[in-house]
């Protein structure tokens, strides 16, 4: 059983984020997840576009950014100018007028482009644009802050998008609330990556690469 592990990097220590990344690396985390906030589509802020070019030049490893935006269309380009080849770019379908625009720019950008889905957010709304992303990031929570509570119904959105993920040919990711217990039940049934934070990963006084492993291990007993 193969799954993907992605850093929440909302929730790191910034007193050194040169250390929480090389720690993260060196420690086996697969992808960095940056959340990118306007306290307009989500009334929050988080990461900057600062923190995420930085992250960018500081690994070697793939980064998952998050547009929570209004709009995004209009400003992509100065995310996609920060990023390299083969990263990957997700945005909100409800919060642009033509998403499939805007998947277009990150897909000619050389870059995944990928569409997060909100708990309310029906997949029948989203399932024509299902034939163009290769990622699919599942909302657990209501998007903007850490630490949320999972909602239960999450659950039977992502069995239909595991239904349709090899017909339609993208993967399905796990944001926000991710226990032990979620990636037990879920990485089986064919999820591709979880997005580790505050639950599992980050805050525990323990080092990142014995957190990792063990999440590994448990999940395949």
């Amino acid at each position: 059983m193969v799954f993907e592990l992605t850093a929440s990097m909302m929730c790191a220590g910034y007193g050194n984020l040169e250390k929480e990344v090389h720690d993260l690396e060196s420690g086996g985390i697969d992808s960095f997840h940056i959340d990118i906030m306007d306290g307009r589509y989500v009334p929050n802020f988080a990461m900057s576009l600062n923190d995420m070019a930085y992250i960018a030049s500081a690994t070697n490893k793939p980064l998952d950014v998050h547009l929570m935006l209004e709009h995004p269309n209009n400003n992509i380009h100065i995310f996609l100018r920060k990023l390299r080849r083969g990263d990957t770019v997700y945005i909100h379908p409800e919060a642009e007028y033509h998403p499939s625009t805007t998947l277009q720019k990150i897909i000619d950008a050389g870059m995944i482009p990928g569409i997060a889905i909100n708990p309310g957010t029906s997949i029948e709304t989203v399932y024509e644009m299902l034939r163009i992303v290769k990622k699919v990031l599942v909302m657990s929570v209501n998007p903007g802050n850490a630490g949320q509570m999972y909602l239960p119904y999450v659950g039977k959105k992502i069995d239909r998008l595991l239904q349709l993920k090899n017909e339609m040919k993208f993967k399905v990711y796990w944001d926000g609330a991710c226990s032990m217990d979620k990636i037990i039940q879920f990485a089986p049934k064919g999820v591709d990556g979880f997005v580790l934070g505050t639950t599992l990963l980050f805050g525990k006084n323990r080092p990142y690469g014995d957190i990792i492993n063990e999440i590994r291990q448990v999940a395949a007993e």
